[in-house]
């Protein structure tokens, strides 16, 4: 009995019609679809970071605690609050803003330290930055039980309402996963990027409210909606403090995201093909 042979697919490029957008949005579809593939990496990298460990990635709450405790001494001294009243605020915030900051630091390595598997791995580059997403989420969910034990030190109890934190955390991961393919092309191609975002995030740490509240800039307040870090913070930080978040806070948050989505795929479909020699 005859067989036909086999027929290899055959994947044709027109460098004068590169469907760059077709390509850059399979990419992304297959490294979301795949995301288990980046989870386990994520969880691997933990596994490798804290080996011989003997509290693991706990010995970042443990550092945390700490840190809590002095600054929240110190500083509700300094604004003239009770510790039980500024402590849950500086938590969450805390808490909320390390996330923010590992990720915004880690996307400016995302795809150079992936260099060896870009190179002899067919992956999508979307699982690369996805793997850096999950890496910081799995780490910052061990401070969770500290939120847990400030609310109940300080007796407060958000209710109902700490729901809406869900929709805010998955606005900060839509941000930090644009954000880690954004900046892991873009320090791949300029090496000097890494420095400059580290002082712009220190930079960021002390304009944003987390240490201070907003209240303290009275009217002012309003042109903190021109900080992207506080508004996408707000949106986690006031449902878990009982106080919520108003509109013109998640509007800005909505905006933002779909701002750094669209210059991230964009900036991909352009240059996706380029990533491999920038690594």
């Amino acid at each position: 009995m005859l067989t036909q042979p086999r027929v290899e697919p055959r994947f044709d490029y027109d460098a004068a019609a590169p469907r760059r957008l077709a390509r850059a949005a399979a990419d992304l579809a297959t490294g979301l679809r795949r995301w288990r593939l980046a989870a386990a990496l994520a969880w691997l990298d933990i596994r490798n970071r804290y080996r011989g460990s003997v509290l693991g990635p706990f010995w970042l709450t443990l550092s945390t605690a700490i840190l809590l405790g002095g600054l929240g001494v110190l500083y509700s001294a300094l604004f003239h609050e009770t510790l039980r009243s500024y402590l849950p605020f500086l938590a969450v915030s805390i808490i909320t803003w390390n996330l923010i900051s590992q990720v915004v630091t880690d996307a400016t390595t995302t795809l150079i330290l992936a260099e060896g598997m870009i190179r002899q791995l067919p992956l999508p580059y979307a699982t690369h930055a996805l793997r850096s997403v999950f890496r910081n989420v799995i780490v910052a969910a061990h401070n969770l039980p500290l939120i847990a034990l400030v609310l109940a030190f300080s007796g407060v109890w958000p209710g109902p309402g700490a729901l809406l934190a869900v929709p805010g955390f998955a606005l900060l991961c839509i941000n930090a996963f644009a954000a880690s393919l954004l900046l892991g092309m873009l320090c791949a191609r300029f090496r000097d990027l890494p420095q400059i975002v580290a002082s712009v995030m220190q930079l960021a740490f002390f304009m944003t409210p987390i240490l201070w509240k907003p209240e303290a800039l009275g009217p002012r307040a309003v042109w903190l909606l021109l900080d992207p870090f506080y508004v996408i913070m707000q949106v986690v930080r006031g449902p878990l403090l009982g106080a919520g978040a108003p509109a013109p806070i998640w509007l800005a948050a909505g905006a933002y995201t779909a701002a750094l989505a669209a210059l991230s795929f964009g900036f991909f479909a352009r240059f996706r093909s380029r990533i491999a020699f920038w690594v």
